[in-house]
């Protein structure tokens, strides 16, 4: 059993305590307390989201893309940022300022334990999408709740991750218009939106963009598992 291997690797508290929580359905990473991404350690808890390799594939695709695009430090707001690992991760890998912003008090005070953690400088403060934002950047990325209230997902993620951020409502596609509708606002000239979502969202997502950003590139990437699942917009 890999969550056993992953205890025995990571975990230094009581083992059989331990692989009672597991056969509990406790994820492993919430009783080991912290988990890997992109090469850097972050502390999770019930309060945010546990990063997975989709999101390691976003900032990935993310950091080749800025590369690409811009050739100067660059200003990065990250919505619904959780753990932070996108911002943190972004900010130590890109010649960047990065605002990361989520509407839960208990998940900020785990994103700014990991911000100091892994000696970045995100700013990391409380809005609910851009209610509290009030300056314009190059890039805006986001993770945001995308499954509907009738989709099915695995027991160990429904029963443990936060709830607030798992949902979304108008099947999945709040949060999308939501930032997608206001985007303009906050963006520079030549800006780029970089989103995670679900792997049947992409067409609705795009016709998104087309009627919020008309003027804009739009780019649909698959995962490693051949999933539709990543969404650039160039602007």
């Amino acid at each position: 059993m890999k969550e056993i291997e992953y205890l025995k690797k990571y975990y230094d508290g009581d083992m059989n305590g331990a692989i009672e929580l597991l056969k509990q359905g406790k994820p492993v990473q919430y009783i080991v307390g912290n988990v890997d991404f992109y090469g850097l350690n972050f502390k999770v808890n019930e309060n945010v989201l546990i990063p997975r390799f989709e999101t390691e594939e976003l900032v990935e695709k993310t950091i080749e893309y800025v590369g690409e695009y811009f050739d100067k430090e660059i200003s990065i707001l990250d919505i619904g940022t959780g753990s932070g690992c996108i911002a943190i991760t972004l900010n130590k890998n890109l010649n960047s300022k990065v605002d990361a912003v989520d509407i839960s008090d208990k998940a900020l005070q785990i994103a700014r334990i990991n911000n100091e953690n892994n000696n970045t400088k995100v700013n990391f403060f409380k809005s609910n999408i851009f209610e509290n934002v009030n300056k314009k950047y190059d890039l805006i990325i986001s993770n945001p709740p995308y499954i509907a209230y009738d989709e099915e997902i695995m027991d160990i993620v429904k029963n443990n991750e936060p709830n607030i951020a798992l949902y979304a409502d108008n099947n999945g596609l709040y949060f999308y218009e939501e930032i997608l509708k206001n985007a303009y606002k906050y963006l520079n000239k030549k800006a780029m939106i970089a989103f995670e979502i679900g792997e049947k969202q992409g067409k609705k997502i795009k016709e998104l963009v087309n009627m919020y950003l008309p003027n804009s590139k739009v780019v649909l990437k698959k995962d490693l598992q051949n999933r539709d699942r990543f969404i650039f917009v160039f602007i």
